[in-house]
């Protein structure tokens, strides 16, 4: 057993030195040549700040902050002198547009004259709208700046559809309006209600003129009085007597009754009662009696 232990370590050496013939010799690290660091304690502390001087940069960083605050400062300034001197520019020009018939252009500037005291921006454009629509015949007014020194005005006049009253005028949306020019609408249906009812007898109006129109009758009068009862007359002296209820449905009964029966004896009736459930009440004129005068000298 000793033997053969020998000889695995002897059989090891011989392994051993192949490798080592063939690898060749071991080269041993070359040290460096020259004088050795020193070891051992210092003066100069470890981690001390060396003494440094102010960076040639920084002034000039100073400087360039300094001419930014002084550049936004004479720009801050001016825009400020600049608002001041636009702020008190007066308005130099008043233009008026629209179709104007009722309205003078130059009664609209002098009405607005008073609201430009303040200068071009201090003008209350709001408050001199609803000047305008203040006056009598103005419907809507649009106000508007036009730089530098202007201002723009357009006015929509009012456009009566009826008369209201003795001397009030309706437009399109039952607006009621007054104005001292009432002669030159004398031809307009006038209609009449207790206060309140100009908006909703506005749109019966327009209905009942869009059923007549077919027909070739027109209407003259349209009232309603403290009941809500409405009651028409026609050009030609027609009384149609519509009640409070089913306005659509007693002018629909109207309309059959008026082509089949009336339309051939329109100046006959005097009277059309539309306020039953079925049906219509008609009363015709008394016929005209011939004078016993005239027929003897006939």
């Amino acid at each position: 057993m000793a033997g053969i232990l020998r000889k695995k370590s002897g059989d090891t050496s011989v392994r051993t030195g192949r490798k080592d013939t063939r690898g060749g010799p071991q080269k041993r690290p070359v040290k460096a040549r020259g004088r050795r660091a020193p070891q051992g304690a210092t003066r100069n502390p470890v981690g001390a700040a060396r003494p440094q001087g102010r960076a040639p940069g920084q002034s000039s960083l100073w400087l360039n902050r300094l001419l930014i605050l002084l550049g936004a400062g004479v720009v801050l300034t001016a825009a400020v002198k600049a608002f001041i001197t636009v702020q008190s520019l007066p308005v130099q020009r008043i233009s008026v547009t629209g179709e104007l018939e009722h309205t003078q252009a130059q009664a609209v500037q002098d009405m607005v004259q008073p609201g430009l005291v303040g200068g071009f921006l201090n003008a209350d454009l709001q408050q001199i709208r609803r000047q305008l629509e203040g006056l009598p015949w103005i419907y809507e007014a649009t106000v508007r700046r036009k730089w530098p020194n202007a201002l723009e005005i357009h006015v929509v006049e009012e456009l009566p559809i009826a008369r209201w009253g003795q001397d009030g005028f309706l437009n399109h949306e039952g607006g009621v309006f007054h104005s001292d020019k009432a002669g030159d609408w004398d031809a307009l249906p006038r209609l009449q209600g207790p206060k309140g009812s100009a908006k909703s007898l506005v749109e019966k109006y327009q209905r009942l003129v869009e059923i007549l129109a077919p027909l070739n009758l027109a209407v003259a009068q349209l009232a309603v009085d403290e009941r809500g009862q409405l009651e028409a007359v026609l050009e030609g002296g027609m009384q149609l007597s519509l009640g409070g209820d089913d306005f659509l449905e007693r002018m629909r009964r109207f309309t059959g009754i008026y082509r089949t029966e009336l339309a051939a004896r329109q100046a006959e009736v005097a009277r059309v009662d539309l306020r039953y459930e079925s049906g219509v009440a008609v009363a015709f004129k008394e016929p005209v009696q011939a004078d016993p005068s005239q027929v003897a000298g006939i």
